[in-house]
């Protein structure tokens, strides 16, 4: 993983962000930057479309969170229904949320959330990856608000450890270990053109398709070719 220009960021944790290879490693970043600005707990969920139905276990793709906390809430309660939910796709500005806010213009207030799930106060950061892919960097705990310096910082820094996690760990799972080529190929499927088809378009024999056709099927873990194209786009490896 190439070192980005260090004239460019300059953070306390520099080192570790280089040196931080899997979840683990990402774990214990955040995990530790949660602690120093106050919080007790961090989530990095991603974001889906707007309207589809969303479930916070689902959605974390790393937490600290108690065990069996999310999908407790999953059980009473539906994330989409959330004001805090719902401003994520008004804004993408980091927002402190507490758990005695005022209800604004009429509509709920933020306790809905924090009362569900347990806590009194969350930090919520959105952050985007490189490809466009949209998530959102939470912190959670019972403590005091957060003043103006620490949140810039945390801001920047939670940004900064995204950057690292998102390229380092969550690009290689995004991909599925799948060539170019594979993509290619899986992209032209889920057009709905057929071998014979996709060998004319990317100048292969039609065997060649169906060889990387099974290879895809083999790396997705998936049985058909529906299967497969779902899978694709539901980890977000073709739009």
């Amino acid at each position: 993983m190439p070192v980005l220009n260090k004239h460019y960021r300059r953070y306390d944790f520099e080192s570790d962000l280089e040196k931080a290879l899997n979840r683990v490693d990402f774990f214990r970043i955040f995990h530790t930057l949660a602690l120093r600005y106050g919080f007790e707990h961090f989530g990095i969920l991603q974001l889906a479309n707007e309207h589809e139905t969303s479930h916070l276990a689902g959605r974390l793709v790393l937490h600290d969170l108690p065990a069996g906390l999310a999908e407790t809430y999953d059980k009473r309660h539906r994330l989409n229904d959330s004001a805090i939910f719902k401003s994520f796709y008004k804004s993408t500005i980091p927002t402190v949320w507490r758990s005695d806010d005022p209800p604004e213009n009429g509509t709920v207030g933020s306790s809905d959330f924090l009362d569900q799930i347990g806590f009194d106060m969350a930090l919520a950061i959105p952050v985007h990856s490189i490809a466009g892919t949209r998530y959102v960097v939470l912190f959670l705990g019972d403590g005091e608000d957060i003043g103006r310096s620490a949140h810039y910082e945390i801001c920047y820094e939670a940004n900064c450890a995204f950057d690292y996690f998102y390229r380092k760990v969550l690009a290689n799972k995004a991909g599925m270990g799948l060539t170019p080529r594979e993509t290619e190929i899986l992209r032209w499927i889920s057009y709905g053109k057929t071998a014979s088809e996709i060998a004319l378009i990317v100048s292969v024999s039609e065997h060649t398709v169906n060889s990387h056709t099974a290879t895809i099927l083999k790396k997705l873990d998936v049985v058909n070719r529906t299967q497969m194209v779902a899978k694709a786009i539901r980890e977000q490896i073709i739009q």
